[in-house]
C-alpha cells in the first residue's frame, strides 16, 4: 500500500481483518496525510480538517474491525452551534447543529421573517439530491456505466421565470440567487462549496448535498483534535497487524505478467504483493510511465494543480477564551465577486472568506489563560501562484487576520505568535501536486467525479481524496471500504451494506 492517508489506513484495517497482510510504505514520518497537527510552546493545532461530518463513516470502520466501538477510541464531542457567520454587511447568526426548526428560526430573526423559510425549503430539496445520489455516488464502486450520474441533475431546482424563459437553477451560485433570493443567503450556501475549493458559479446544483451533511448529521468534534482520529485509525490497524514502513518512498508500481505485482522503493530495494493500493490516480500514473490506468469508459484523472489549496494560519493568544465563543466562525468576503477571482489564473482575493476554528479543548492550549485558534482560507495551489516568494505567505495571512478580527476583536493585540502553513507545506507533507486540495464528488451532468478505485490493471487500486468518492474525511473513509471490497470480493463486489 502506498502511502498512509486516511483512506488508505481505511482500506489496510479492512483488508487486516480479512486475512490480508498489509504492509503500507508512507514516504513522510508519520501517518493521516492531511490530517496534521502543529504543535508549539504547549499549543496544538489542527492543520487539517477542523470538525467531523458523517462520523457513521468511522464508526462503521471500527466495528468491522474489532470489539471496540469508536467513540471508545476517541471523545466525539457534537459541536452547537454547529456555525456561527458573519456577513458582509455586519449581520450575524448562529446556526443550531441537526436542527431544521432552530436553524429556521435562527435564520428568521438574523436576516428577517421568510429567510429561514428558504433555507428550510432548499434543505429538503436538498434531501432529495441526497437521497438520490447516496448510494450509487458514494457507497458503490464506479462501475463502468458510470455516465447514469451525469445523466440528469439530481437536486430538483425550482423553476424559475426569467424574462420569458423558465429556467431552473443548475450551478450554486444560480440555487443562490434564483431559490434564496437574498445575498446573505447565498453566501451562506456557497461558503459550502468554498470551503471544498469549489467554484460556485460552476459547481452543480447537486452541491447542495454538502451543506444537508452537516445538517442532516451533525457537526462533530474530536477531542484533543481531529488528529486524535488518525492516531485512534492507526492504532487500529497496528491492532490487526497492519505494518508500517515511514520515510519509504515509492518510485514505481512492478508488472507481471499483465497485473501489478509489487512496488520499487527509492535505493532500488523492491517488494512484491498480490495487490497495490495506491494515492492519486495523478502521482500513481507517474509510477508506471507508459501504462494506461484507466479505460476508455471510466472517469480520466484531472491535473491536481489545478484545484486550489488553502493557507492555515495557527495563532497563539495570551488571555483565555470567552466563555460564549462558538467553535467554528466563518467571516464572510465582503465582495464575493472579488473573492472568486481565486479561481482564475495566478490571481489572489483581496479580502478572503476566513474560517475561524475556536476549539474549547485544554489539550490545545498550555494554560486556561490562553487560546488556540485556527484561519483557514481557501487560496489557489502552488501550481498557479508562487506561495515561495518573498511575503507571498506573510501578505495573504495578514489579511486572513484583519478578516478574522471582525469576529475577534483585538485579536492581533492578543496574538503571542503564529504560523502560516500554505499548500507548499500541504504538498510536502502529502504530496499532492501543487498543495491542492481535493473537492468531492458530485453527481451531474456538469458534476465533479474522480476515477474509480479500480484500475486497467488488475491488481492496481487507489484510496484517498483524489479517487473515487474525492475529498473530505467521510469520502475517504468510504473509498477505504471500497477498495477493501473489491480486493477481497472482486469485481462482484457491490458496495458496502
Amino acid at each position: 500500500m502506498i502511502g498512509a492517508g486516511m483512506g488508505a489506513m481505511a482500506a489496510a484495517a479492512r483488508l487486516a481483518v480479512a486475512g490480508q497482510r498489509v504492509v503500507v510504505y508512507e514516504r513522510a514520518e508519520t501517518y493521516g496525510g492531511a490530517v496534521r497537527r502543529f504543535e508549539r510552546d504547549g499549543f496544538g493545532f489542527d492543520t487539517g480538517p477542523g470538525l467531523l461530518t458523517l462520523p457513521a463513516v468511522w464508526r462503521d470502520l471500527f466495528i468491522k474491525t474489532g470489539r471496540e466501538p469508536l467513540e471508545e477510541c476517541v471523545e466525539l464531542v457534537q459541536v452547537d452551534p454547529s456555525s456561527r457567520h458573519v456577513f458582509a454587511d455586519g449581520t450575524e447568526v448562529a446556526l443550531p447543529n441537526a436542527s431544521r426548526a432552530g436553524v429556521v428560526a435562527a435564520l428568521d430573526e438574523a436576516l428577517g421573517a421568510g429567510a429561514g423559510g428558504r433555507w428550510g425549503d432548499f434543505l429538503v430539496r436538498a434531501r432529495e439530491a441526497w437521497d438520490r445520489t447516496r448510494r450509487p455516488l458514494l457507497e458503490e464502486p464506479l462501475w463502468p456505466n458510470w455516465p447514469v450520474l451525469a445523466a440528469r441533475e439530481p437536486y430538483p431546482a425550482v423553476p424559475h421565470k426569467r424574462l420569458l424563459r423558465t429556467r431552473r437553477a443548475t450551478t450554486l451560485a444560480e440555487v443562490g440567487a434564483w431559490e434564496l433570493r437574498d445575498s446573505r443567503l447565498a453566501a451562506l450556501l456557497e461558503s459550502y462549496a468554498l470551503a471544498y475549493g469549489l467554484d460556485p458559479r460552476v459547481t452543480p446544483a447537486s452541491a447542495a448535498v454538502l451543506p444537508y451533511m452537516e445538517h442532516a448529521f451533525g457537526t462533530w468534534y474530536v477531542r484533543g483534535g481531529i488528529r486524535e482520529l488518525a492516531r485512534a485509525v492507526y492504532e487500529r490497524c497496528l491492532a490487526r497487524k497492519v505494518e508500517f514502513v515511514f520515510g519509504a518512498e515509492v518510485t514505481g508500481v512492478l508488472e507481471k505478467d499483465g497485473r501489478a505485482a509489487g512496488v520499487e522503493l527509492s535505493g532500488g530495494t523492491v517488494a512484491e504483493a498480490d495487490a497495490v493500493v495506491g494515492t492519486g490516480p495523478w502521482r500513481l500514473g507517474g509510477l508506471m510511465p507508459g501504462r494506461k490506468l484507466y479505460g476508455a469508459q471510466d472517469v480520466e484523472p484531472g491535473a491536481e494543480g489545478l484545484h486550489p489549496g488553502r493557507v492555515v494560519v495557527c495563532l497563539g493568544l495570551r488571555g483565555a477564551r470567552e466563555p460564549d465563543a462558538v467553535h467554528r466562525t466563518v467571516v464572510h468576503s465582503p465582495d464575493a465577486a472579488e473573492e472568486l477571482s481565486l479561481f482564475g489564473p495566478g490571481t489572489m482575493p483581496e479580502r478572503p472568506t476566513v474560517r475561524i476554528d475556536r476549539p474549547d479543548d485544554p489539550a490545545l492550549r498550555p494554560t486556561e489563560e490562553h487560546e488556540a485558534v485556527v484561519l483557514t482560507a481557501t487560496v489557489p495551489s502552488g501550481t498557479v501562484y508562487d506561495w515561495t516568494a518573498p511575503g507571498a505567505a506573510d501578505t495573504f495571512a495578514d489579511r486572513m487576520v484583519a478578516a478574522a478580527e471582525r469576529a475577534i476583536p483585538e485579536l492581533r493585540e492578543r496574538t503571542m505568535w503564529r504560523e502560516v502553513r500554505t499548500p507548499v507545506h500541504t504538498e510536502r507533507e502529502t504530496g499532492a501536486e501543487g498543495g491542492a486540495v481535493p473537492p468531492p464528488s458530485l453527481a451531474s451532468p456538469s458534476g465533479t467525479l474522480h476515477p474509480s478505485n479500480s484500475t486497467a490493471i488488475p491488481g492496481l487500486f487507489t484510496a484517498g481524496g483524489w479517487s473515487h468518492p474525492g475529498g473530505g474525511l467521510p469520502h475517504a473513509g468510504m473509498s477505504g471500504a471500497l477498495v477493501a471490497g473489491l480486493i477481497v470480493e472482486g469485481p462482484e463486489f457491490r458496495g458496502s451494506q
